[in-house]
């Protein structure tokens, strides 16, 4: 029973020593280090030692709540090094970057912090500040030479800041040479990214970079994501840049057909007369085509069930290697939801090859 209770007042002597961090309390931290300096080996020996569950430090949670002041005895006075990685390869500085706390990463740069440091899944402070959008720290950022084309399992800086619809980062990317057509591991560019994320405004920036309107991500281009989302705006402006309404998706639907399937029927019209007529569509109207791709629907439909009825009756092998890539492709779904990357993970695992087929509806 002493040892439990030993733990658990040990337990709430770190609590209070984080939370301290975090509220900024300098005196609660200091009476909270001294509690838990048992051994007398000082202050500094403390603080060094004391980590969360993740292995973050009082100066990750300090950095992360722009709490300057307490970074300042953490790194001055008790020596604390300034570029502690948490069990997810996060600094302080990211941590900093990714909340907007523009005095805590000047006061970390200032200290030697490493701008260029890149957490387990190659993130920087840099693809942090274009996710929110912050530009003063964006431009201290690269004013330290930090890598406008580092690449994390989400895509570059510029897919990130296209992603949350960031104009002004996705232009001051731009103007320091971030390449627009730059793809992730599953093949997202930041213009595919802006379209997912609906951001016409970014879209208009990115073709005015000369980005590719006709890149494709799982076989759909960045028309038949608009016509799904039924965005007629970014729809005509991908046409006015060269987007090709007759491009197939892997399931065989052009931008009009996915458009129909959503009743996006505005959509629809507007792409009609752009639209090479599809072979067993008699009636080349806005009813006709949504009438076929009803039928379509139902034919497939019809065919899924009959080869799980066929799957059900027979044992299907999935080799080694055919395991290993759903796996992958899962972890990589698992780890873009846990980050909010919600186009990363859709399209991970929509590539998992044991997922299977088919179009959700």
């Amino acid at each position: 029973m002493a040892d439990a209770a030993d733990a658990l007042s040990a337990r709430s002597k770190v609590q209070g020593f984080l939370e301290a961090a975090c509220s900024g309390d300098l005196e609660a931290l200091r009476k909270f280090g001294s509690a838990l300096d048992e051994e007398g080996k000082g202050a500094a020996a403390v603080a060094a030692g004391v980590r969360d569950a993740n292995k973050r430090t009082a100066l990750h949670f300090a950095a992360r709540e722009g709490q300057t002041e307490v970074c300042k005895f953490l790194v001055e006075q008790l020596r604390l090094p300034v570029d502690p990685k948490d069990d997810d390869g996060e600094t302080p500085l990211i941590h900093a970057a990714r909340q907007g706390r523009l005095e805590t990463v000047e006061y970390l740069l200032g200290r030697g912090a490493d701008p260029s440091v890149a957490s387990n899944m190659g993130a920087t402070a840099l693809h942090h500040a274009a996710g929110i959008g912050h530009i003063e720290i964006m431009k201290i950022l690269l004013g330290k030479g930090v890598d406008v084309e580092s690449e994390s399992e989400s895509g570059t800086p510029l897919v990130w800041a296209a992603g949350h619809g960031q104009q002004d980062a996705v232009k001051l990317l731009l103007e320091h040479n971030a390449k627009p057509d730059t793809e992730t591991a599953d093949g997202i560019t930041s213009l595919l990214s802006a379209v997912a994320a609906g951001s016409l405004p970014c879209l208009e920036v990115l073709i005015q970079a000369g980005a590719n309107p006709n890149v494709t991500a799982g076989g759909a281009t960045p028309l038949h994501i608009a016509a799904d989302s039924g965005n007629l705006e970014m729809i005509k402006c991908l046409l006015q840049a060269g987007g090709d309404p007759n491009t197939s998706d892997d399931d065989g639907f052009k931008p009009i057909e996915v458009a129909a399937l959503r009743d996006n029927l505005e959509v629809v019209e507007h792409l009609l007369p752009l639209t090479s007529p599809i072979p067993g569509v008699s009636n080349w109207t806005v009813d006709g085509i949504v009438k076929y791709v009803s039928s379509k629907m139902e034919e497939e439909k019809a065919q899924e069930n009959e080869s799980a009825s066929l799957q059900r009756r027979q044992p299907v092998e999935v080799s080694p290697e055919a395991k290993k890539r759903s796996l992958e492709a899962k972890s990589r779904g698992d780890d873009a939801f846990r980050r909010k990357d919600f186009l990363v993970a859709v399209d991970a695992y929509t590539q998992k090859p044991l997922l299977a087929a088919g179009r959700a509806r």
